[in-house]
């Protein structure tokens, strides 16, 4: 995902990694840190210092690309032609095609999926339907709000509702409930029609309605996740990716330590058309290999400069219900979100992990504690199945995600 520094108290060796690959410009704040003005004044200095060397990226990425980096777009897929084999009928001329379900549409992830093994990033445009997007990021909002609300009251909660402290300005990860309700539903929660939030009727599930349109058995990435990572791959990250104008722009990062096998395929989709003044994501095509992550993380700042200003990059300027997925070893960066000319931008973010890639990845995904390692691909399209065919609460059994 976007990286977000975390603070003292929610401190994981995530934040121990990039301060190790960049560490004069990252600090760490101290677990047994004694005052809140000291630990206020280091954030400022981290933010800063985190400030100064993005805008320094930034110049190095435009060198090559005078007036703006280019539009990551839409590959334009030439699909293979089918394979038949021979059947029975009126001779060895008689044709039948293989069984398969949806074979135009797994013919197009197998194509997907070698630009995303090529370049390390994909644009799908339309991947969910506008109406259902504008559905998703009002809930997403009034679910922000819900947990806005909950730790003014006690700070405490914050976990509860976001992957790092909500202490960096300008910008959040919401971590989602599966449940009908959402956050309305946390804890004590009532049963069947009685399990109701103040701003959905009865029948709203409006994360599982997306969860389908997307992963559902004929859901616009279901087959591309299937090639990427199988049925086995693990539901890694489920949160929405939230900034406010005057957020700051991220230095360039991947999302964990390099493995030979791509370990996570992360989803940004666009809740809203994003512009340039949003702060979308920038994608340096072709970083996810062994030779630009050695570069990176050499601890040679002139190596690393050249390999900025040599960058192939992309601008995630996506159109609402467009989505990006990108290999979690790629680097890339959140851009500013204009303190004028920017607007809120949310984007929904999961992920998968790849089952071939074993142990720690050195990343804790975003998504609330109780989910982590609960379910797959296979079980988020079992209880995918289960909501078309009338179950209201698809995910109950996986309870609220919280422990």
């Amino acid at each position: 995902m976007e990286y977000i520094v975390c603070l003292h108290h929610n401190y994981n060796k995530y934040d121990s990694y990039y301060k190790n690959i960049d560490n004069s410009n990252y600090y760490i704040f101290p677990q047994n840190s004694s005052s809140d003005a000291a630990r206020d004044l280091l954030y400022k200095d981290q933010q800063i210092a985190m400030e100064r060397r993005a805008t320094k990226e930034l110049e190095l990425l435009n060198k090559e690309n005078t007036v703006k980096l280019k539009e990551l777009l839409a590959p334009k897929i030439k699909m293979p032609l089918q394979k038949t084999r021979s059947g029975a009928g009126f001779g060895s001329a008689a044709k039948e095609k293989i069984p398969t379900n949806n074979p135009k549409k797994r013919a197009m992830a197998a194509e997907q999926a070698k630009i995303v093994h090529r370049d390390g990033v994909l644009r799908i445009n339309n991947a969910l339907s506008p109406g259902l997007t504008d559905q998703f990021r009002s809930y997403v909002l009034e679910q922000q709000q819900l947990a806005n609300i909950e730790t003014s009251k006690d700070p405490h909660l914050s976990k509860s509702f976001y992957g790092v402290e909500n202490q960096r300005k300008n910008r959040c990860d919401l971590q989602l409930s599966l449940l009908r309700g959402g956050y309305a539903a946390d804890r004590n929660r009532p049963s069947g029609d009685e399990c109701e939030d103040s701003t959905h009727n009865d029948h709203d599930h409006t994360l599982a309605d997306a969860l389908q349109e997307l992963l559902g058995e004929d859901g616009t990435l279901r087959f591309l996740y299937e090639h990427l990572v199988t049925m086995d791959g693990e539901f890694y990250e489920l949160a929405s990716v939230i900034t406010d104008p005057g957020s700051i722009r991220q230095q360039i990062h991947p999302d964990l330590p390099y493995r030979d096998t791509a370990p996570l395929y992360v989803i940004f989709l666009a809740l809203q058309d994003v512009d340039e003044h949003m702060g979308p994501t920038t994608f340096l095509l072709k970083t996810h290999s062994a030779k630009e992550n050695a570069i990176f993380h050499s601890g040679d700042v002139v190596l690393k400069d050249e390999q900025l200003a040599k960058a192939n990059s992309r601008l995630a300027t996506l159109k609402k219900g467009d989505a990006a997925l990108f290999d979690a070893r790629i680097l890339h960066c959140g851009n500013a979100n204009d303190a004028t000319k920017g607007s809120t931008r949310a984007l929904f973010n999961f992920s998968f992990r790849n089952p071939k890639v074993t142990g720690d990845l050195g990343y804790e995904g975003s998504i609330r504690p109780g989910y982590c390692g609960a379910m797959t691909l296979r079980d988020v399209s079992d209880a995918l199945v289960a909501y078309e065919n009338g179950d209201k609460d698809p995910f109950e059994k996986y309870a609220d995600g919280l422990l």
